[in-house]
């Protein structure tokens, strides 16, 4: 179940309470009337089954609520209550498979942002994963895969590209190109400076067969980026965020960008094509898989919606 808190303008909240009334998948109405300050308003109060909350959140928005008012939704980590029960009943489908379009959109959106905290992490994660590479270490290169932050700007891109969103599109298109393109220069730079001192060599890049796997993109890489581009949506559409941790260690993102730094500071040039193809190979998977799993999703649940009327 879902905790759902409405601000309702005046002139509108029996509007509010009626949707809350006829949908199912509703429980636990409170109406707290002229308690809000800022906006002025009646605040409302329920509890939503997951499978029901894009309904509700759609009628609330025709209603104007989102702009004059606030609609808010939360994790409820407990509920006890039989009628909570019962209105999950009601409510058509599984939890698991409903998408709240907004709050996808939303998290996306937000994870597909330039922030310093974005470009810190996929920095540090590309460092690790070079010095994974140099070692070489697979543990290493698993744990900077775990750091890398840059699947949200790719479920941003799919999400853009399902909904024709296309500054939502380009915004994480930027994202992925300047988060990389920041995190191989600093790479690059403290490999060079590594390289200066002598703690590193070419050939360091000769016989590290373990994670040839990087700078050879083949068939199967393109294949481990559909499925990890399908699961991570998934993830994030059902709340799954441990399967999300799993999606990260399939794909070698990270892993391309941190070689093809190391390679470029140590002139291994046709090591850095094949890293750069790596990075390439894996990102355009995982969108195209992503975009065919909201397709998908978007599909099969307006079916549910259908059968439901």
């Amino acid at each position: 179940m879902l905790h759902l808190r409405v601000i309702s303008p005046f002139g509108r909240t029996d509007d509010v309470l009626g949707v809350l009334d006829r949908t199912p998948g509703v429980a636990n109405v409170v109406l707290i009337g002229k308690a809000a300050r800022r906006p002025e308003g009646d605040v409302v109060l329920a509890d939503v089954a997951r499978e029901a909350a894009d309904d509700v959140i759609g009628a609330l928005k025709s209603l104007g609520i989102g702009a004059d008012g606030s609609i808010t939704l939360e994790e409820i980590g407990l509920s006890i209550s039989r009628g909570a029960d019962e209105a999950e009943a009601l409510a058509p489908g599984e939890g698991d498979d409903a998408v709240i379009w907004d709050q996808f959109e939303k998290r996306v959106a937000d994870d597909s942002r330039i922030t310093w905290a974005f470009l810190a992490f996929l920095a540090i994660a590309t460092q690790i994963a070079a010095i994974g590479v140099l070692v070489p270490s697979q543990i290493l290169i698993v744990g900077a895969m775990v750091l890398g932050p840059e699947f949200g700007a790719v479920a941003a891109v799919s999400f853009g590209l399902l909904r024709l969103r296309w500054r939502l599109v380009g915004g994480a298109l930027r994202a992925l190109a300047v988060g990389f393109s920041a995190a191989v220069a600093v790479t690059f730079a403290c490999a060079l400076v590594s390289r200066v001192l002598g703690w590193i060599g070419p050939e360091m890049l000769r016989h590290n067969d373990e994670v040839r796997f990087i700078v050879v993109p083949d068939k199967w890489s393109f294949i481990v980026a559909l499925l990890a581009g399908a699961a991570g949506v998934l993830s994030i559409t059902a709340g799954k965020s441990s399967a999300l941790v799993g999606v990260f260690i399939s794909v070698t993102t990270v892993p391309a960008a941190g070689y093809m730094a190391v390679a470029l500071a140590l002139g291994r040039w046709p090591e850095v094509g094949g890293s750069l193809l790596q990075l390439a190979v894996n990102v355009s998977g995982m969108v195209v898989a992503g975009t065919a799993t909201l397709f998908l999703q978007r599909f099969l649940w307006g079916r549910t919606r259908a059968a439901r009327g």
